[in-house]
């Protein structure tokens, strides 16, 4: 690969991302143009700027953007669609936040005439994986530097001794071993590394950070109502909200009842096995809301395809396929099953839980008439069943017959 003239690197103003901006510099002599999203994460971001500018980033080449409505609207909600978790747990917050980063990195890269885009992901992990993938599927020319597989700065106290040469400010914390390392968005917070290293030990409490303890939760348990259009929710008890707005309200209350945590020990796509402490309130809450909709008004067929379609579309987003076209595919068919997928969903907070316990919708499907026990005044004619049955239980009688010769 020649050398870039000009790098939009992913900039988080923090240590790493600050030694990747300089590292970029030094090692290609190239102009570096960062990119800052601010994702919810809940982090003050203009330090991020100022930290930029010292490091002697022109400020017409710092791009800072708050990009939670996008985050939530074209990325969370069409994945909550599809009711997705990898590995029947991980509500896959990390992983879908990467290509929307990716999409704005490879925009900028063109407004400004760059020829390469930079992250900050090690050659362990996925984030990679998700970061590339991506932005090859948007321009199949770009150029990807992944400074981690590059340079020789292999341990914390070489990174430090870097940052020192080249007057980097470290923060006073970072001089010694951090205990884990943490990503955080507005759908979640992710934290693995150190402490947490060994799966055959509890995490401590510490780690957490967006939810009270179950245990510490109020002891009186909370009713909320979500109304939902076409698959996504629009109002929480009455009151209509953007999606961001939606998911902030709902980390809120999910925190405070101790909803969303989750210990994981998960296949990575590159093939080694991690564990990570995975917080995501709100995001628990809207896949029990959302199942719960459906429950009434997506026809069975269309329910049980979705659930097979499911852990597909979900290895799609955690591998990095975000922008493929079987990820289209599967977006369009899940897309349209929401069609009805429309009405209101009470639930039940209490102390790490939430629970369905009332859902109502004018496109419902449910009948009461047809399965009262009571009196049902001709709307189903119980003696059906007996053909039904015997149709369906001719093969295995056939089977049954045969092994019994």
């Amino acid at each position: 690969m020649s050398a870039p003239k000009k790098v939009v690197l992913a900039y988080s103003g923090g240590l790493d991302t600050s030694i990747i901006l300089k590292w970029l510099e030094i090692e290609y002599g190239c102009e570096v143009i960062t990119f800052t999203a601010d994702l919810g994460q809940g982090e003050e971001l203009e330090p991020a700027r100022a930290k930029a500018e010292l490091l002697g980033i022109k400020p017409s080449n710092i791009y800072i953007e708050d990009v939670r409505e996008k985050f939530v609207r074209d990325f969370v909600f069409p994945m909550f669609r599809a009711n997705a978790v990898y590995e029947g747990l991980y509500l896959l917050g990390t992983s879908i936040a990467r290509p929307l980063i990716s999409k704005r990195l490879v925009e900028i890269a063109a407004e400004v005439g760059a020829d390469a885009v930079a992250h900050g992901a090690t050659g362990k992990g996925n984030d990679q994986v998700r970061f590339e993938l991506s932005a090859y599927a948007l321009n199949p020319e770009i150029k990807v530097i992944a400074p981690w597989r590059e340079w020789d700065l292999s341990s914390r106290t070489k990174l430090i001794a870097f940052a020192e040469e080249h007057q980097i400010p470290i923060a006073k914390d970072k001089r010694g071993e951090a205990p884990f390392s943490v990503d955080a968005n507005l759908l979640h917070t992710s934290s693995e590394g150190k402490v947490l290293e060994d799966p055959a030990v509890e995490a401590p409490d510490y780690v957490y950070q967006r939810t009270v303890h179950p245990e510490d939760a109020p002891d009186m348990p909370e009713h909320i109502e979500i109304g939902y259009e076409r698959g996504d929710p629009v109002s929480l008890n009455g009151k209509s909200l953007s999606p961001a707005e939606m998911l902030t309200a709902l980390n809120e209350l999910g925190g405070k009842h101790g909803i969303g945590r989750l210990d994981l020990v998960e296949g990575r796509y590159v093939g080694m096995k991690s564990r990570g402490i995975y917080e995501t309130p709100g995001g628990t809450i809207m896949l029990e809301g959302h199942r719960g909709i459906e429950s009434i008004t997506l026809d069975r067929g269309a329910a049980h395809l979705k659930d097979e379609l499911m852990p597909r579309y979900a290895e799609l987003i955690y591998n990095g396929y975000w922008f493929s076209p079987e990820r289209d595919m599967l977006q369009a068919a899940i897309d349209t099953s929401q069609e009805h997928v429309s009405g209101t969903v009470r639930l039940k907070l209490y102390k790490g839980s939430v629970q369905t316990v009332g859902r109502w919708s004018e496109k419902s499907l449910y009948s009461e008439a047809h399965v009262t026990f009571e009196d049902d005044a001709g709307a189903y004619d119980q003696k059906d069943a007996a053909g039904f049955i015997k149709i369906n239980a001719l093969r295995l009688k056939l089977l049954a017959a045969r092994n019994r010769r």
